[in-house]
């Protein structure tokens, strides 16, 4: 069995000694649709399709340097082009495909991207014509291409040679990934691809996954997981079934077919696959399944023990962000109490402290902010000045989140310094209050918010998605349920909204809790 390639320095170094050491194997699996047939393509053939489309893209323009923004989903044709612009040392801009027309102006502009890459039409929305749209509104508009109609394609033998990597530590920016604003503009966050490549190299030491195992890529390729997980696979030699359009029976009947051995993506898709579990209690779900993977949003400690208890499986669940692609990641060699209760341990080569708000290191079990160091770090924002309070005087990136390291290393979140309630002058972390909920069988999904109110600031309201086939919970049963979990009497939440229908969630599933503030802050109450 080959070893992991662990210090390649460009992508597509990455690519190149995959490929040297097994050309054959199994790379990126489209599974098929009703109207598609399934597709595949081995490391080898991927590297020599990437090829013709980098040529492709330097007979029209593209060269070493060059912006393209690409507003893909996750496909085959998303990867090669990518891994094509990889080729030619193009400056990469990836957008989520549910941002629509004001997001992606402001990223084309931003970035001044010369070429934008969409799929046509695609689930009902015409992305070409956004783009122009987009791109009529411009100085310089950049040029618009179908990548879904066909990807470029020329003679290799014109392309230029491959740009070298630059200097440890000094290395060219090469993508450009934007961070949803909520009431401002979105941040674009500079990376290498030394910083994606320390991120994804983290989660492949961390997950040691072999060439035997088959993974699965089921959230947007355009988010900062994708080449995380694209460094996973090249790095280790196994395998990704795709999922384009994800719909949870057709997926599910895809893994079982392709053997899949890591699904997941983030908290919801745990849930997700544990709610059809219990439907066939005495047949696995995926019988090739070994372990439920991902990030992006926080996991619940009763969800791992729900799945490790119905599947058999355990949840190895990880901490990441665009600005630092990898954090903590948990490992299948951990105990069950880590994996439940922790994010994992830092990766390889991520330094993280956990500060005080003077910057100073906090003691083992001590709460503070997660400050972060090392080569997955991105380089800073294209806008500057959003430096200026994204650093700490050491060079440590404030990411605004509440975490505990605990004596072994593993390191807990607790929150987020923006969401903490302040009840009567008291801080409540709304995370603590959300896994005691969670664990209620009637609840699916749960946000604790604070909303304004006069008497005390803020008050603790718990919006709730009620779980499949049960009854709504009752404010007095989750009363109860927070004082059987020791909750304080000033924690348990004033306020009790059940939502209809699903909690609203971004491209990653993670809850937008800002619109469920917007929506209820001036509802009266009681």
């Amino acid at each position: 069995m080959s070893e992991p390639i662990y210090d390649a320095r460009t992508i597509w170094e990455l690519l190149e000694r995959r490929v040297a050491d097994s050309p054959d194997r199994p790379f990126l699996i489209d599974p098929g649709a009703d109207d598609s047939p399934e597709r595949s393509v081995t490391f080898g053939e991927a590297k020599i399709w990437a090829e013709r489309v980098a040529a492709g893209f330097t007979a029209l323009g593209v060269v070493e340097g060059t912006p393209v923004t690409w507003v893909l989903p996750t496909r085959i044709e998303t990867i090669v082009a990518s891994l094509a612009l990889s080729r030619i040392g193009a400056v990469q801009n990836p957008i989520i495909h549910i941002y629509r027309d004001r997001e992606v102006a402001f990223c084309v502009q931003q970035t001044a991207a010369e070429m934008v890459l969409t799929p046509g039409e695609w689930g009902g929305f015409d992305y070409r014509g956004m783009a122009e749209r987009v791109a009529a509104g411009l100085e310089r508009p950049p040029s618009v291409l179908d990548a879904y109609e066909k990807l470029p394609d020329a003679d290799p033998a014109d392309l230029p040679p491959i740009p070298p990597p630059g200097p440890v530590g000094g290395e060219p920016i090469r993508w450009i990934y934007y961070t949803s604003g909520t009431t401002s503009d979105p941040k674009g966050v500079l990376h290498t691809d030394a910083s994606l490549m320390a991120g994804g190299v983290g989660l492949a030491r961390a997950l040691d996954m072999r060439p035997s195992d088959v993974g699965s890529i089921a959230f947007p390729y355009a988010h900062i997981g994708g080449p995380d997980y694209l460094v996973c696979l090249l790095a280790n030699g196994f395998p990704a079934v795709l999922i384009e359009k994800f719909d949870l029976e057709n997926a599910i009947k895809a893994f079982r077919r392709l053997g899949v051995t890591m699904a997941g993506g983030s908290t919801v898709f745990y849930t997700m696959f544990l709610g059809v579990q219990r439907q066939q209690p005495d047949e696995p779900l995926i019988p090739t399944l070994r372990l439920l993977s991902g990030g992006g949003a926080p996991k619940p400690p009763e969800v791992f023990f729900e799945v490790k208890s119905e599947m058999g499986i355990p949840v190895v669940h990880g901490y990441g962000m665009t600005e630092s692609p990898m954090i903590c990641q948990g490992s299948p060699a951990d105990t069950d109490d880590q994996l439940a209760y922790t994010e994992g341990h830092p990766v390889h080569g991520a330094q993280i402290t956990i500060c005080r708000p003077d910057g100073s290191e906090c003691d083992r079990g001590e709460e503070g902010e997660v400050r972060i160091a090392g080569p997955q770090l991105f380089k800073g924002y294209k806008d500057e000045r959003l430096d200026i309070e994204a650093f700490d005087d050491r060079g440590r990136f404030r990411s605004g989140d509440l975490a505990v390291m605990q004596t072994d290393g593993h390191v807990t979140l607790t929150g987020r310094l923006k969401d903490v309630i302040i009840r009567k002058g008291e801080n409540i972390a709304a995370k603590e209050i959300e896994d005691v909920l969670y664990a209620h069988p009637s609840v699916g999904a749960v946000a604790v918010i604070g909303l304004p109110d006069i008497e005390r600031g803020e008050r603790v309201c718990a919006v709730v998605e009620t779980a499949d086939g049960t009854e709504p919970l009752a404010f007095e049963e989750m009363v109860r349920a927070c004082e059987a979990a020791g909750l304080m009497r000033q924690k348990v939440p004033e306020q009790l909204v059940l939502h209809d229908g699903p909690l609203p969630r971004n491209a990653t599933l993670k809850i937008l809790k800002y619109e469920l503030k917007e929506a209820l802050a001036e509802a009266p109450w009681p």
